[in-house]
């Protein structure tokens, strides 16, 4: 009787933590939902002038509409894309109407147009503002003489090209090399995968309980005697 009684108070609390456990990401998942909700706010409201001190914090993902010249010296960010393939981010320098000077992000062109994009010239465009963290541990170096960027790296594409540490990430607007396609600021890499995870929660506190019924059942079984 004491060993059952252990093997209903371990079967129970194990439930409950794993049920705990299912209930804790269903409330990650409300969470992560209304973040992603407000981001999507923040990109798709009306754009406004560039500020004159972006703060990485507050101003992430600000609609912006900047006017300018694009310079012709570019930075390729090798990436791929769904049913494209490989390509290019086009980075480029923009000289902005006040004399600024910051980065574009221009968008993807596929990799058989890598010699054949030409940046340069006046631009009207619509972004928004973005500091992507693209860069770690595991980063292969730019291939400076190639020109093949592996990441995103704002400080350091800045200092290559002569701007400002900022990135406006273009949405719309009419730029210099048709060759180019936006490829705008979403929230489609934003990880959300609460809801798996409290199915898997929920699935194992179902099978710890069907587990732990069985042995139960086993062990009030009666035995089955030997028939010699």
């Amino acid at each position: 009787m004491r060993r059952s009684l252990f093997f209903i108070i371990v079967g129970l609390g194990g439930a409950a933590i794993l049920v705990w456990l299912g209930l804790w990401q269903v409330q990650r998942l409300a969470w992560k939902e209304d973040i992603i909700a407000d981001i999507n706010a923040r990109i798709t409201a009306a754009p406004v002038a560039l500020p004159a001190q972006p703060d990485p914090a507050a101003d992430a993902y600000l609609p912006v509409a900047v006017r300018g010249e694009v310079g012709a010296e570019a930075l390729h960010v090798l990436v791929s894309q769904k049913q494209k393939g490989a390509g290019y981010r086009i980075i480029a320098p923009m000289t902005l109407e006040d004399g600024r000077r910051i980065l574009i992000d221009l968008g993807f062109t596929p990799t058989r147009n890598k010699d054949a994009i030409d940046p340069a010239g006046p631009a009207n465009l619509t972004g928004n503002l973005q500091w992507p963290q693209e860069v770690d541990s595991f980063t292969p170096e730019a291939d400076t003489d190639r020109n093949i960027w592996f990441a995103r790296d704002v400080p350091q594409m800045a200092e290559a090209l002569g701007t400002e540490p900022l990135l406006v990430v273009a949405r719309a607007g009419t730029g210099p090399d048709p060759k180019v396609t936006p490829l705008p600021v979403d929230t489609a890499r934003i990880p959300n995968d609460h809801l798996q995870y409290a199915i898997t929660w929920f699935s194992l506190a179902a099978i710890w309980l069907a587990m732990t019924l069985l042995f139960l059942r086993r062990r009030r079984a009666p035995a089955t005697p030997k028939v010699d």
